[in-house]
Order: structure tokens, then sequence, then C-alpha cells
């Protein structure tokens, strides 16, 4: 007659399976190839003040960069998350003071596309014109996007979080378009970044961006408020177009020098939608140099015969109030080569006419 093994002693014997001894909690393992997978152990973290009143979901995907969100919502879902030792829902509030469980985590990441100390990483951090401990402010080059994503491998905020790998949290405030050169806000707190934001929403926070249209800019024309309507071209390719069915949009304009065939213009938009100055430019008649989608063929083929190699839109200046002591700033950033260098020539030969 043969015996029942033993239930209690197999369990034990089967807990581990075969293979390398079990890592510590905490450990990190990195694979060779072209990605690494990275295991974690369970990690008991303290909500500090600067995540007070975050989501649980955004808590946990800020802390978990690279786990797909279904991950996430899947390890809350089951009760793997506790918070105080108490299961969670997604949309929980988190509280300073709080004890995150968060459980073991298998990631696969990829390498790092920036490596430290290249080229354009310098280049990004040389282009930091303001810092505190609270937020950093960018002038960031034209043909950088601000993000990774759609065919990008990097962006300025991916660049920012590489060069610093020890700071905890760097978000972006706002963002600019890849060709549009000037400064941009990266918050270093969430607290910043909600305090920015919530700026920006209240139109307390002020943008000046100077842009070289095309023409001479009418004099009575300091102000557009034609509606935005984003769309889709057969491409795929994203555009807007000025629509009564779009959403309310706002910029004043101001002439600030003429020269033959342009105008160097200060544009402030008080709303924010995508593209925002350039079609409102297009729409007056008067669209943005080297704007490949808003100008025609012609004006672009002549703008290019003066050397013009880029998007003539830079983010000039910047007025709001500093997170933590409200104290009012105003900061402004010089434009690249490729900018001056059209202005400059286009400055040679207006003096010439004068003559």
């Amino acid at each position: 007659m043969s015996r029942k093994p033993d239930a209690k002693k197999y369990a034990r014997r089967s807990k581990r399976p075969p293979g390398p001894p079990a890592r510590r909690e905490g450990a990190v393992s990195q694979s060779s190839g072209p990605t690494q997978e990275v295991r974690q152990g369970v990690q008991w973290v303290t909500v500090d003040e600067d995540n007070d009143d975050q989501r649980v979901d955004n808590f946990l995907l800020s802390r978990l960069r690279g786990v797909p969100k279904s991950i996430i919502y899947r390890i809350v879902r089951k009760g793997e998350v506790r918070v105080n030792k108490g299961r969670v829902k997604p949309d929980t509030r988190l509280r300073a003071g709080d004890t995150v469980r968060i459980p073991p985590i298998v990631r696969k990441e990829k390498p790092e596309q920036v490596k430290p100390g290249s080229r354009v990483q310098g280049v990004m951090e040389a282009a930091v014109i303001f810092e505190n401990d609270q937020m950093l402010v960018v002038n960031k080059p034209s043909g950088i996007a601000v993000h990774g994503g759609s065919g990008l491998s990097f962006g300025l905020i991916e660049v920012l979080r590489s060069a610093r790998p020890g700071s905890r949290f760097l978000e972006l405030v706002h963002r600019l378009d890849r060709d549009t050169s000037g400064l941009v806000m990266i918050a270093k707190k969430r607290s910043a970044l909600r305090y920015l934001q919530d700026e920006l929403r209240q139109k307390r926070v002020r943008k000046f961006y100077h842009a070289l249209v095309a023409g001479s800019w009418p004099d009575d024309v300091g102000r557009v408020d034609e509606p935005l309507l984003r769309y889709e071209m057969p491409n795929g390719e994203r555009r807007v177009r000025v629509d009564s069915a779009g959403k309310a949009s706002l910029t004043t304009f101001r002439s600030l020098e003429r020269f033959q065939g342009y105008t160097l213009v200060e544009a402030s938009p008080v709303t924010g939608r995508t593209h925002q100055i350039r079609v409102h430019s297009a729409w007056v008649g008067h669209p943005i140099a080297g704007d490949d989608k808003y100008m025609d063929e012609v004006s672009m083929k002549a703008f290019r015969s003066i050397g013009g190699q880029r998007l003539m839109l830079h983010a000039r200046a910047l007025e709001f109030r500093l997170p933590g002591t409200d104290e009012p700033m105003r900061l402004e950033a010089p434009y690249d080569e490729a900018f001056d260098r059209v202005l400059r020539i286009l400055g040679a030969r207006k003096s010439g006419s004068e003559k």
C-alpha cells in the first residue's frame, strides 16, 4: 500500500522553483540583450507633502515608469496595492503620511536612448536659464520635441531625466511644438506642477512669442479671436483650421520691426490651443516664415532663398509667479543662431535699401 506524500512537507519543498537562489527584496537584476528586465521586491512608500491628494493610479504610474497601465490597474484591482494596510481603488486619494505597499513588479525596460554626456544632453543642460528647488526653465532648441513618442525616441523631458538620475520628479508644466524654440517650464515637485498649471488655467501666466511673418502685418490687427478646430489630413497628419465649430481662441499681436517682405511680431496667446499662433497668423494672411504646414509653397521657397532653415517662432518671454513664494518673475530667452541669422540678413537688406 503506497503512502500519500506529506502535503505540508511537499509545499515547503516546492515553494521555490529550481534555479538560482532567490534574491532579497529590493534587489535588481539586468539581463543582456536589447531590453533589460528589472525585478523589484515589495516597496513600502510613505506619501510626502508633494504627493498629497494624488490619485493612487497616478502615484503608481509616476513611481513605476515603464510599467504598462494595464498592470498598474490589475495590481490595484487584485488588492496587491495597499494604503495603510487597506485595499484601495485607482481613484483613491492619498494623504501625506499614508503608507503605500507596492507589490513586486517585473517589467522590461529599453536601454536609455540618451547616453549621459551625449551632445544633446549637454546642449539641453546648457539651455537651462533658471532653476530653483521648485522648478526649472529651459530655452528649448527648435527641432527637439518636448517629449518622446510618435516615432521619436526621446524629447526634452527624457533628456533632462537622463541627465539628472537623482531627481525624483521632473514633469512638463506646458508644451511647445517641436519646431518652436524658446521657454518651457518644468516642475521639480508635484506641488509646483499643480501650482503652475493652475496659474495657466487662471490665465495668470503670460507668454510672449516672437514670430517672423510673411508680408507687412496690418497695424489695425492687434488681436485675433477666431475659433480653432483640430482635424487630421488623409495621411494622418494633425492640422488646425479656423472653424465656427472649433474652440474659442484669442491671440494678441503687435508689430516689432518691419523688413522687406516680412514683419517681426510679438504674439501673446491668451488661450492655449494647438498651433494657435501659427493658424491665427495664417488666417490674417501673414503665415509664419518657415511654417511647412500653413505657408504656401511659393512663400516657403522665397524664405528658403534668403537662408531660412526653421520655423520662425520663438517663445521669447514668460511672466509668472514662483511657486512657494508668489514672487513675480520675468524670464527672456535669446534667439538661436538660425533665427538670429535670418533677422541679420533681413536687417542688412533693410539698411541697404534705406541708403
